[in-house]
């Protein structure tokens, strides 16, 4: 592959950006790190900064940035804070792919400006698509920039889509595990508590997209990326539900062949394919034995119990600024829902107001999308 490759990872304190760097310390032949941010995670972050040794540092929460200036003084790191230094780093010179795997809505800002400076995107953070997927796309194709998807769902159809070289897709099956409640009647819903909720059966995540996993709204998410991703119609997206979650998702041809890539639930294979490719690179971690997994099973998902799958296939099919609503009231939900202030149930109920409510724009600007934002947390912080 050459020279190192040059990577800024944003949100490297996070479930995805921690495995990145185990990537890049298997691989430290091959990869650099040039630029880490952190929200609030100092500590981690300078323990990072330490054994990376990049050449820049964003703490965005600007309180904490005479810590993490003091803890790095002896360091020849650039210290940097705030929304608009992490924003302004991913354009450095040297940088060669830019890891977007910060939470929500807050990635999106960063990405533009990285997508607009000529880096490529290796994708994780899949609300920059769901609320702006117009804008980036076109964006991408603008500035010829490459998105390489890191979501385990994405990245399966885009390695099972290699090598096709551009043979018709009939349908894109996206896999989802069915979370914690997937066998729970829609009345014990209304009592599972945030703890349930965090223990997912299969995926180590976050606690935001370990509560999307639960309310099915982040496979929502995954059906308006892959729209984007792989500029397909809503009525080819078709959602199973595959408890074991070792087949990551399908693409079926229009011959009706079905080709689909399976591994055990981990992200360092997505995030590691992202760094890579075209090329596969050796890896330590465990492989899947088949018969470990005698019995694969695949269900139709309950949009009755999850109505928010459903959601997410009106907001896609209604486009504008709609998935940006949905995206912008499910923010807050989860967080209300995480602090004890609202039930599992109220979740739904809340986005479908903010869907009913929030001013709908059919062709948004990025100008409209910040409004719909704001307006959408506003409102929605009310009715809690």
């Amino acid at each position: 592959m050459g020279t190192k490759r040059q990577l800024a990872i944003l949100g490297s304190t996070g479930s995805i950006g921690t495995q990145a760097l185990q990537v890049v310390a298997e691989h430290a032949d091959l990869f650099e790190i040039y630029a880490l941010t952190a929200h609030r995670n100092v500590d981690l972050l300078i323990e990072q900064a330490r054994r990376f040794s990049p050449e820049a540092v964003v703490i965005a929460d600007e309180s904490l940035y005479p810590k993490l200036k003091e803890a790095l003084s002896d360091k020849p790191i650039k210290t940097y804070a705030g929304s608009e230094a992490i924003a302004q780093i991913v354009e450095a010179q040297p940088i060669d792919m830019v890891l977007t795997a910060m939470m929500g809505y807050a990635g999106l800002y960063p990405t533009i400006r990285a997508i607009k400076a000529g880096k490529a995107i290796a994708l994780a953070n899949k609300e920059t698509l769901v609320v702006a997927g117009e804008l980036i796309t076109r964006l991408a194709y603008e500035h010829r920039v490459p998105i390489i998807p890191v979501d385990s769902e994405h990245s399966a159809i885009f390695q099972c889509l290699a090598g096709e070289n551009n043979n018709a897709i009939d349908k894109i099956i996206l896999t989802a595990s069915g979370g914690p409640f997937r066998t729970l009647s829609a009345e014990a819903l209304r009592h599972v508590t945030k703890n349930e909720a965090l223990k997912h059966p299969n995926w180590k995540m976050g606690a935001k997209i370990t509560i999307d996993s639960a309310s099915m709204m982040n496979k929502g998410f995954e059906v308006i990326e892959a729209q984007w991703l792989f500029n397909v119609a809503p009525e080819q997206i078709e959602v199973v539900v595959h408890p074991q979650s070792i087949v990551h998702s399908m693409v079926q041809f229009q011959d009706g062949a079905i080709k689909a890539q399976l591994g055990l639930p981990n992200m360092k294979l997505p995030i590691q394919y992202a760094f890579s490719y075209p090329h596969r690179l050796p890896s330590a971690d465990p492989k899947p034995r088949m018969e470990d997994y005698m019995t694969l099973t695949f269900e139709r998902p309950d949009t009755e119990r999850f109505p928010l799958l459903g959601y997410a296939y009106d907001a896609m099919r209604r486009g504008g600024n709609m998935p940006c609503i949905m995206n912008a009231a499910n923010e807050i939900v989860v967080d209300a829902f995480l602090h004890d202030r609202i039930a599992f149930t109220d979740m739904p109920r809340l986005i479908a107001r903010a869907m009913e409510q929030v001013a709908f724009v059919a062709s948004p600007t990025y100008d409209d999308y910040v409004a719909t934002d704001h307006e959408t947390r506003c409102l929605t912080r009310e009715w809690i």
